[in-house]
């Protein structure tokens, strides 16, 4: 198993158990008394993070004021990129979880996935230092728009769809898990009857930009 996620981020642990701990929600230690949950190396990884992505603004945007800086820096480590980053490595396959955890969605919460990134990158730093934490970070980095603000991906999609035409896409929410407090919702956007992506989220909105995102990713391929 976690050959898998080594190869999927691009990094082999010397130290198995430290990637072990990364992955273990604390529902998960909760019911395994002996076992280390990872809510110090998300700690850990949140700040490995922060100085990693302010020295690649830093130096790729030297002419940006600092105040723009600090607001491309928060836009690029927020909770929801973070979760978009732990959806592409499918992080929540991997987690071990509490039973309770498991029966409400818990390998799909956005909380669950954006703190196991952390702390994953935590461990990364523990085990191989911080060129092996820059060489899981930067190509992720590299791969994003330094920008102030969120992408609005129900924007995008629909002034790419209108491109060729007057059209409107539907939003449809095709599930709804986990207790009233803290559902899961997963929508399917779609275009004349034609599915063009799914999404999930906390709530619909959330739900609908995540299924805006994966149809503007495969429209644009």
């Amino acid at each position: 198993m976690y050959t898998d996620i080594e190869h999927i981020i691009g990094y082999c642990f010397k130290d198995k158990a430290v990637l072990k701990e990364a992955l273990t929600h604390k529902s998960y230690a909760g019911e395994h008394r002996s076992v280390k949950h990872n809510e110090r190396l998300e700690f850990l990884g949140d700040s490995i993070l922060g100085a990693i992505v302010a020295d690649y603004i830093y130096n790729k945007c030297p002419h940006v004021e600092e105040g723009v800086l600090s607001k491309i820096k928060s836009n690029l480590v927020s909770r929801r990129n973070l979760y978009l980053w732990g959806k592409q490595l499918d992080l929540g396959r991997y987690m071990s979880l509490g039973r309770g955890e498991l029966a409400t969605g818990g390998r799909e919460r956005d909380s669950i996935i954006s703190n196991a990134v952390e702390a994953v990158l935590g461990a990364v730093y523990i085990d191989g230092g911080y060129p092996a934490a820059e060489s899981v970070i930067l190509p992720w980095v590299k791969t994003q728009e330094l920008t102030q603000d969120e992408k609005d991906f129900k924007s995008l999609l629909q002034e790419y769809l209108q491109k060729s035409g007057p059209h409107t896409p539907e939003y449809e929410v095709i599930q709804t898990v986990g207790p009233e407090h803290n559902k899961v919702f997963t929508v399917r956007v779609s275009l004349d009857g034609k599915a063009l992506g799914v999404g999930k989220g906390h709530n619909k909105k959330l739900a609908e930009q995540a299924a805006a995102q994966d149809a503007f990713s495969h429209l644009k391929k």
